[in-house]
């Protein structure tokens, strides 16, 4: 494929103050806090990073999707491949990887059949299930500002790890399918009020969304309650529910903690059956005097 090019560089920063070179890095450590039933500690984690991407072709923008900064040629290939765009790598006539302000374009020409044949196909596009990013073609539209939290409601180490236990049982379809994802909200008067299941983590929590607006239920005396790995999107959307803290099975990206950060969102995660990880905001984490005596 003629033409392929290098990244450009530039010295701009990413969201959050982080220099896009530095975020280019496919992995970051990060300084958490670390609840047992033993006690509490602290000390840095790795997590991966992730970055808006911009597919590109013929200079228009086919989609966006937030990925992990390694190996984007193949990601460019790979997509335009499973997308249809393309029928073998041949058809792209040149690639290049631009570093932007605030993410990267995979910038692809193809040749007039191909280009003439996707303006037709774009007309047609469905999102792909689980999407986060499916109609967004802007890598600034993409990492819009969370919406800013207040203080909310404070919560044990406790009431966190009886939510998450919560979950399991009350996952049916997961139950049935051992193939979904959940989104829940839990609060300290009712418990586990609603919990939404889809094949997409995404489409749970623009579920669970849906749930608390039409029962006008406060989301900021409770927390989320994820299955899923926190990406940025997913911070996005629990900022627009309102709740003040959410918690995941799974880790956050790099991007997500700075996204929580800025929404002042705490957010724990790589909970399991004696603890979690807290990652911004700890101070809505209410440790007991016995709990709180932090060890290095």
């Amino acid at each position: 494929m003629a033409g392929w090019g290098d990244p450009e560089e530039y010295g701009h920063n990413a969201p959050g103050g982080t220099s896009l070179n530095a975020v280019m890095e496919p992995a970051r450590s990060v300084h958490r806090q670390i609840w047992r039933e033993s006690g509490l500690n602290s000390g840095p984690r790795s997590i991966p990073e992730e970055i808006a991407v911009a597919l590109t072709y013929n200079g228009g923008t086919y989609a966006v999707m937030m990925t992990t900064p390694l190996d984007l040629e193949d990601f460019a290939v790979g997509f335009s491949l499973n997308e249809g765009v393309i029928s073998s790598s041949a058809d792209i006539d040149s690639l290049d990887i631009v570093r932007l302000d605030n993410g990267v374009e995979l910038r692809m020409w193809l040749g007039k059949p191909k280009a003439d044949r996707l303006q037709e196909r774009r007309r047609h596009i469905a999102g792909p299930t689980g999407c986060g990013l499916c109609g967004i073609e802007s890598i600034a539209e993409a990492l819009r500002p969370a919406a800013v939290i207040g203080h909310g409601q404070q919560f044990s180490p406790e009431q966190i790890m009886v939510a998450m236990q919560g979950l399991p049982s009350r996952q049916k379809l997961n139950i049935e399918t051992r193939a979904v994802h959940a989104a829940a909200f839990w609060n300290v008067t009712t418990g586990i009020v609603a919990l939404r299941e889809d094949v997409g983590r995404h489409n749970a929590l623009d579920k669970l969304s849906g749930a608390l607006a039409r029962a006008s239920t406060a989301a900021s005396e409770g927390i989320i309650l994820l299955t899923s790995r926190i990406s940025v999107e997913m911070v996005q959307k629990s900022a627009a529910i309102g709740a003040p803290v959410m918690v995941s099975v799974s880790a956050p990206t790099a991007l997500a903690v700075r996204m929580a950060d800025a929404a002042g969102i705490t957010l724990a995660a790589i909970a399991r059956a004696d603890g979690f990880e807290v990652f911004t905001h700890p101070y809505r984490i209410s440790y007991d005097a016995a709990g709180a005596r932090e060890r290095c």
